[in-house]
């Protein structure tokens, strides 16, 4: 019986759950132990010929999940039963399989298998939002609309700014994946407490063939288990993912308050359902399952840090976390990521309403370009401060608007003619360098694209 979200199937994509399924991780095992029995023929310590008899076993076709599942109910313990499974269809070569392993060597390998398999999916989903990004980034450029800063208007910026940012976080995203895979996929094949002792004479060199086979480095020195705090930065990595696609989520759903009405989720009017009993409610529900599920995410990371300590050599503590938070942050990571780049690609833009909403201040967000006009023509930038600060509050406690007000006051009046207030009061003329921006991070990261083979 399914009971987590995940496995009803309401969370998750298939790609990346059918990474981490019982049968799956189980082939990656017998990968692993595949090579190891190749690695010991290599090196002339078993003979070939029953090599490749466990080399052609080691499947599921052949060791199958419900009969390791009964013999790890009966011995309670899940890597011996898959050695004892695979032992039993492997005829007289069963006594060269796992030879001079230990289960770490199978599990924790078998898990970068799938490490690898997974950040691979969540690499390619990074660049398609990236892509996404890309797109909205240059189309909306100069589309002007209202900064915020503390929820209240700040200064004229742009909507292809705002996604020109979110890329850029985009990319670090990925640079931050690919340098921790470097440190993260890695094997190994060191024995019960990582001196090798069971693996003979040529233990190194099995070793490196053994990863060489799985595609793979070795793991330079470690324990009965590879150290956590390989798990620990890739854990981290993805929680800092999440953080930034909340933020994203966020902030679409602050610009789709009907207050503001700038921004909105794609809504499939002939059937979607914004609410059981409201008929009207058109509710950014992607953006909110992106939102929540981030925070299982980023919690994930509590455990994957404790998990860095162990009792010497090694002890059980991680494994029981792990099967929670490695599938569960992985699944969940790419799950968000297929969310957000079908909001960002979908996303309704109400241009009109940006417009209208530059305007609910009455012009008094131009002030700071008020104040500059001012200080060009002389006065000092304290007192030009200080001065339309108060005209800012007699504006809008006399409900005129800021040009009004500009126009009437005197000591405005002897340093701004008419056009000059009006040239400063228009938000298209206070964007700085926001286009250029965009311009050039895009350039930018069509060229970091184009690097890899990406349009």
């Amino acid at each position: 019986m399914s009971i987590l979200p995940i496995d009803t199937g309401r969370y998750g994509t298939r790609e990346m759950k059918r990474i981490f399924e019982d049968e799956t991780k189980l082939q990656r095992m017998l990968d692993v132990e595949a090579a190891l029995a190749w690695a010991h023929a290599e090196v002339n310590d078993i003979p070939r010929s029953d090599a490749v008899t466990i080399e052609r076993m080691a499947s599921v076709k052949y060791v199958k999940l419900a009969r390791v599942a009964a013999i790890e109910k009966e011995i309670k313990h899940d890597v011996a039963a898959v050695v004892r499974a695979l032992s039993e269809v492997c005829g007289p070569a069963s006594a060269y399989v796992h030879l001079g392993a230990t289960s770490s060597d199978i599990s924790d390998t078998a898990t970068t298998l799938q490490f690898k398999e997974a950040l691979a999916v969540v690499e390619q989903r990074l660049r398609e939002f990236e892509k996404a990004l890309l797109e909205k980034a240059e189309k909306y450029k100069r589309t002007i609309m209202i900064g915020r800063t503390h929820g209240q208007h700040a200064l004229p910026t742009t909507l292809g700014f705002k996604f020109s940012v979110w890329m850029r976080e985009n990319a670090r995203h990925l640079q931050r994946l690919r340098e921790c895979k470097e440190r993260l996929l890695v094997g190994k094949m060191s024995g019960a407490v990582g001196t090798q002792a069971g693996l003979g004479p040529n233990a190194m060199k099995i070793q490196e063939l053994a990863m060489s086979r799985l595609g793979i480095s070795p793991a330079d020195i470690s324990t009965q288990i590879i150290q956590r705090d390989r798990y620990g930065e890739l854990i981290g990595v993805l929680a800092l993912v999440a953080g930034s696609l909340e933020n994203f989520a966020t902030e679409i759903r602050e610009l789709q308050r009907p207050e503001i009405g700038e921004l909105f989720e794609t809504f499939e009017e002939a059937k979607q359902v914004g609410s059981s009993t409201m008929p009207h409610k058109r509710n950014p529900i992607t953006c909110e399952r992106v939102c929540g599920l981030s925070k299982v995410v980023r919690s994930l990371l509590a455990p994957a840090m404790e998990n860095v300590i162990t009792w010497h050599e090694r002890d059980l503590t991680q494994s029981s976390a792990e099967r929670f938070i490695i599938p569960e942050a992985c699944i969940l990571t790419d799950y968000m990521l297929a969310l957000i780049t079908e909001i960002i690609s979908g996303l309704v833009v109400n241009e009109e309403r940006m417009k209208q909403n530059i305007g609910l201040t009455k012009g008094r967000c131009m002030s700071e370009a008020v104040m500059i006009a001012l200080t060009k023509k002389g006065m000092d930038r304290q007192e030009a401060h200080e001065y339309l600060r108060m005209l800012t509050i007699k504006s809008e406690a006399e409900e005129q608007s800021f040009k009004a007000v500009l126009l009437k006051d005197e000591k405005v009046r002897k340093l701004l003619n008419e056009r000059e207030i009006t040239h400063a009061l228009n938000p298209r003329n206070y964007l700085g360098t926001a286009v250029r921006q965009v311009e050039r991070v895009v350039r930018k990261t069509l060229n970091e694209r184009k690097t890899i083979g990406l349009r």
